[in-house]
């Protein structure tokens, strides 16, 4: 069942939308607006749910599995690097179609890959499974951008990350907590299909709220799919922004796949406890979320994302130079840690979606995903070969692993200035 509503526009901003780094006073949201919200926010959250029940489940996998670090890095990084793949091969056929229609296929491979991850009876079928979890769901978070940047003006887009940015918190809360309950008491593999059967959920309000999204087709000039995925590729611009993401992205990586593990055995925190901590976060992050979207609006992308990597890098070297600590400060230092990712999640996300002309929007975005990912599994690799386990259940060399990424991050800083004052300039 569809609707028949009429399309959407493939730039809503009004002709008068100031550029993205302006700052005023925000204006509401429409009914549909608020429908679309909820819709990307919640498929959001299934995504992020089966990319980040990975990192809880690390310990479980570790030890029912039999592998060392290296291999259960393996398992976080051929996600990425398959879903860049898929990016790539989507990227010259993103403006060709209507994205909700695009959106409804890759979420549908999503959902199979996921259940094989459900059933998976081995290391090497679960290796299996990833790979096409990944080759499908990388590829969604890009037609969600390309969404809310062909439904949403600049000065609204810093909210709207906001709220399908809490995903991230609403799968801390809600998910993650559940899916390691399940995990403990019914095996590794309930989660997984846990998350089937909220995706199937997804699918149903998309298939018949979601009205087409296809006013990009009227804008396009290249008949050929990979002339356009080159003319994509080739602009100097674009080039720069994809750069600024790919190094965004190996940093960000690095962390999350160990987080459990050197949470329950470095820190001294029990599983219960680890639970707890998921839960408190999100609920910080989820409050917070909102709040960053709207602060992103009125002061500034850039601003925000400074101020968001300033408090992440003070966090990270805390963290990953703990030993034994109390559950209070661990969830503290958690709860700093994930406010400041989230601000620069969000504001480097509505800042790059001022970066492509409405025309290559799609392709643009799949390719910065495709970077991405591609960056997210080499940092996941890297962390890898980093971090050692020793024979107590200790990490070793995780504080390395904290310079490492703080490295990144003043890097991505000075970076993202270059696309600020590109923006800013007049790009879309």
């Amino acid at each position: 069942m569809t609707t028949t509503a009429p399309t959407e526009s493939a730039d809503a901003a009004p002709p008068t939308a100031p550029p993205a780094g302006a700052r005023g006073a925000p204006a509401a949201f429409t009914p549909y607006q608020k429908v679309v919200v909820a819709i990307l926010s919640f498929l959001q959250f299934t995504i992020i749910l089966d990319f980040m029940i990975i990192s809880p489940l690390g310990a479980i996998l570790l030890r029912e599995l039999h592998i060392p670090t290296t291999k259960f890095g393996l398992v976080v990084s051929v996600y990425a690097f398959a879903a860049s793949a898929s990016g790539i091969l989507a990227a010259g056929f993103a403006d060709r179609f209507d994205r909700k229609k695009m959106l409804m296929f890759f979420y549908a491979g999503f959902i199979g890959g996921t259940l094989l991850c459900g059933i998976a009876p081995t290391y090497h079928f679960l290796l299996l499974a990833r790979v096409v979890t990944g080759v499908f769901g990388g590829v969604i978070g890009s037609i969600v951008m390309a969404i809310i940047a062909d439904l949403f003006p600049m000065t609204m887009r810093g909210r709207v990350m906001g709220f399908v940015q809490t995903s991230f918190a609403a799968s801390q809360v809600l998910g993650l907590p559940l899916g390691f309950y399940l995990a403990t008491h019914l095996g590794w593999h309930a989660p997984f299909l846990m998350i089937v059967a909220l995706g199937l959920v997804a699918g149903v309000f998309i298939m018949i709220y979601l009205r087409p999204v296809d006013g990009h087709l009227k804008l396009q000039r290249e008949g050929n799919a990979f002339v356009h995925l080159f003319k994509t590729v080739s602009q100097r611009r674009y080039v720069i922004a994809f750069a600024t993401t790919t190094l965004l992205a190996t940093g960000g990586f690095m962390l999350m796949p160990f987080g459990s593990t050197f949470t329950l055995n470095n820190l001294g925190i029990s599983s219960d406890s680890l639970s707890f901590i998921y839960f408190v976060t999100g609920m910080c992050t989820l409050v917070s979320g909102p709040l960053v979207g709207r602060l992103s609006d009125r002061l500034g992308k850039y601003t925000l994302f400074c101020c968001g990597s300033a408090l992440t890098i003070v966090m990270v070297l805390i963290y990953t130079h703990l030993g034994r600590t109390a559950l209070p400060l661990v969830i503290v230092i958690n709860v700093l840690l994930f406010i400041g990712v989230t601000s620069r999640m969000i504001s480097a996300s509505a800042l790059m979606s001022a970066v492509p002309d409405p025309a290559h929007r799609g392709s643009f975005m799949s390719v910065n995903a495709s970077l991405q990912q591609a960056a997210g599994g080499v940092g996941a690799a890297v962390a890898g070969l980093i971090v050692v386990q020793t024979p107590s259940g200790a990490l070793a060399h995780y504080d390395v692993l904290g310079y490492v990424v703080t490295a990144a991050m003043l890097i991505v800083v000075i970076m993202l200035r270059t696309i600020d004052r590109m923006v800013a300039s007049g790009a879309r």
